[in-house]
């Protein structure tokens, strides 16, 4: 299993201007903080970076200047996207600009049986045969859950799916495959996904807990267990009792830097008082230094 699918990832949050568009440039640097100083790669244009609300044209700018960054090893871009056809004219951007990893839901809206989520897929691959996809298993999102029988044709058929992230939860604890990467999508899992074979988690709240979450991976992988386990373990869980990580994210980071405060609709800061008990239960657990910004 290649070690560009092994390891601690962000669903990586996108940062806007004030006019909504998005800045390209603090995108990029923001994952390349996470990435330098905590070793965690990146998944752009999923649920936490708004992928659904930001237009193909912008992603397409945002590719074409982040291919020009040295750290692509680690990066899956998300597609985001309900047209088939946006879906593959934006991963043959992507191929062209190098980066061939992405992370791909099913088709939302719409209802959803299994032969047509492999139809879907069928006709991605055939149109970006280089590409390596990770599979999206996010049923809340979707409203469809991948069976263990559409994964394992999938599998079986094209050799471009190489791993799941599996939000939903159905796949990650008994689903098993020869070089195939199997993620889950919180840190909660995280070392009893490691524990069984899996290959690590694709986070929103990794882009707070970062070094945390890299520790707890490499200490599974040096002595097969982690004393902070529990520690990340109520990080994630402050958060998910706030009801919606990507408005915690960003009013967390808005506080480090009004920029992150900048929402797409229909996605907004938390209250004034879910913010209060976020922060007083992150200072609680020792994860903010005196400027509310993660230490």
């Amino acid at each position: 299993m290649s070690e560009d699918f092994r390891g601690v990832f962000a669903a990586s949050m996108s940062v806007l201007k004030a006019d909504l568009s998005l800045d390209i440039e603090a995108t990029i640097s923001h994952a390349k903080k996470n990435l330098d100083e905590n070793g965690v790669g990146s998944a752009f244009f999923g649920s936490t970076g708004a992928g659904q609300l930001i237009g193909i044209r912008m992603k397409k700018e945002f590719i074409s200047e982040l291919s020009k960054e040295k750290f692509k090893e680690k990066i899956l871009i998300g597609t985001s996207s309900n047209s088939l056809y946006d879906t593959i004219d934006l991963m043959q951007h992507s191929i062209k600009k190098g980066l061939k990893n992405f992370l791909i839901m099913n088709v939302a809206y719409y209802k959803n049986e299994d032969s047509g989520v492999y139809d879907f897929f069928k006709n991605i691959i055939k149109a970006a045969p280089e590409s390596k996809i990770i599979l999206y298993n996010f049923s809340k999102l979707s409203g469809y859950e991948f069976s263990s029988d559409v994964t394992k044709k999938l599998i079986k058929d094209f050799p471009n799916i190489v791993g799941m992230k599996d939000s939903t939860g159905n796949l990650w604890e008994n689903f098993k495959a020869k070089n195939f990467s199997m993620f889950v999508g919180s840190e909660k899992k995280l070392l009893d996904n490691l524990k069984i074979g899996g290959a690590g988690c694709i986070s929103a709240t990794t882009n707070f807990t970062g070094s945390l979450a890299k520790k707890v991976y490499d200490d599974f992988k040096k002595k097969g267990a982690s004393s902070e386990n529990e520690k990340l373990k109520a990080i994630r869980s402050a958060f998910d009792e706030t009801g919606n990580l990507i408005s915690a994210l960003h009013t967390l980071k808005s506080l480090e830097n009004p920029s992150y405060s900048n929402l797409l609709p229909p996605l907004e800061l938390l209250n004034k008082n879910k913010k209060d008990e976020l922060i007083k239960k992150l200072k609680g657990l020792g994860v903010l230094n005196n400027k509310n910004i993660a230490a």
